[in-house]
């Protein structure tokens, strides 16, 4: 009876209930749509750091952090993998990697770069380098000349596909060595500043230019997702020597990615109190004039004996069908918002510049979590009633005779 009453009560003056359905209807879509869009810049950031030679993990010694340079090697990487193996679940996937600072010329061009001496089988199952190469072939680990580079740093040396590179470097023995690579493939990065940085040379290759026997500078380890990063590194760490070895999820290793992912749960329920905020104000000013309006009926309701808490319940329950109908409207009008960009995203090429400054995809892809859309209906909910209280209590605090007196 309650719900029937309240039910016709709000479609006494049907352009006010649908004026309120529609505040809450773009506020709950645009929670979850503006929640959605956030959620996709930091699914785009974290693709593209653990992606980016980084991973879900790595292994390093002990000091190669605080100086990556060649000395700072693991001599017996052997012993890693077999902790790996015997550690890591089923699906989990890892390559070695030599990496060193150098410096790249030709006839044109000289200019600092990454030299990434790589397992080319084991590496394209790891990175985004498997994918990548848009020109020419990718590495084979036979080849012991063959260079992968990116498309920034072909374009800055104005170079191209089976031009020479010169690379320079220091040897484990502090020499300065030199070799001259043929390039046999060009890649295609998500950010510039990688195409420019990085360039790729079969571990082989790398070990007789660099003059190492076996040693490796780090292991990538690849989940298939990124929830148990923490306890698995924990588990290697104890299983590997801490005097030798240090082990690092990439939140680690990748620190300002992890400050803005710590931040953004803020941010995000920031935003949704500030939308709240709006609707609330369109929420208690509606309800407060249908209270006022009906200032004689619940004036006779009181006459009749009806407690005051009748009435706050009546008026909250009407508060509750217009927030029901509103959010079942925003939710659905969000989900499909954002399935609509669910297969081709928004193109962000536009501001390539600005999205490489932050870290973020050229391609934005929305990614709806469970627990944000739960937060936004809560805050819908609980803040709607609290906010439609007032004037319900406002209701409940009318006399008989002053209602009765209203005309």
């Amino acid at each position: 009876m309650n719900y029937k009453i309240a039910w016709r009560n709000i479609w006494r003056n049907p352009r006010r209930t649908i004026i309120i359905m529609i505040a809450v209807v773009i506020g709950v879509w645009n929670m979850i749509f503006l929640g959605a869009l956030m959620r996709g810049f930091e699914v785009g950031m974290i693709n593209n750091g653990i992606s980016t030679l980084t991973g879900n993990i790595q292994v390093h010694h002990k000091d190669y952090r605080n100086d990556p340079i060649i000395e700072n090697s693991m001599n017996e990487p052997e012993q890693v993998e077999a902790v790996l193996e015997k550690t890591c679940p089923p699906e989990t996937g890892w390559t070695s990697r030599i990496r060193i600072n150098a410096v790249a010329s030709n006839a044109r061009h000289s200019g600092g770069i990454t030299l990434v001496g790589i397992d080319p089988r084991r590496e394209a199952k790891i990175s985004f380098i498997g994918q990548a190469v848009t020109q020419g072939q990718y590495l084979a680990a036979e080849d012991t000349r063959g260079i992968l580079v990116g498309k920034a740093l072909v374009d800055n040396f104005k170079t191209k596909i089976g031009h020479k590179l010169v690379l320079m470097a220091p040897t484990l023995n502090g020499e300065i060595v030199s070799r001259a690579f043929r390039i046999v493939g060009i890649y295609s990065a998500e950010m510039q500043a990688t195409e420019k940085r990085f360039v790729f040379i079969s571990m082989a290759s790398a070990r007789q230019m660099l003059k190492l026997e076996k040693g490796v500078s780090e292991i990538s380890i690849a989940l298939p997702n990124h929830n148990n990063n923490a306890f698995l590194a924990n588990k290697l760490q104890t299983a590997l020597s801490p005097d030798t070895y240090e082990v690092r999820t990439w939140r680690e290793v990748l620190p300002v990615l992890n400050a803005y992912l710590e931040l953004s749960d803020g941010y995000i329920l920031i935003w949704y109190v500030v939308v709240f905020i709006a609707m609330g104000f369109g929420i208690v000013n509606t309800t407060l004039m249908a209270v006022f309006e009906r200032m004689r009926e619940f004036g006779l309701l009181k006459a009749l004996g009806m407690k005051p808490w009748l009435i706050i319940k009546e008026v909250l329950t009407e508060s509750f069908l217009l927030l029901a109908i509103g959010t079942a409207v925003g939710n659905l009008l969000g989900f499909l918002s954002v399935l609509t960009l669910a297969d081709h995203g928004i193109d962000l090429s536009a501001l390539a510049a600005g999205a490489e400054y932050a870290g973020i995809s050229r391609m934005l892809i929305p990614a709806i979590y469970p627990r944000d859309v739960i937060t936004a209906n809560l805050v819908v909910f609980v803040l709607g009633l609290l906010v439609s209280l007032y004037p319900a209590v406002k209701a409940a605090g009318f006399t008989p005779v002053e209602a009765l007196s209203k005309t």
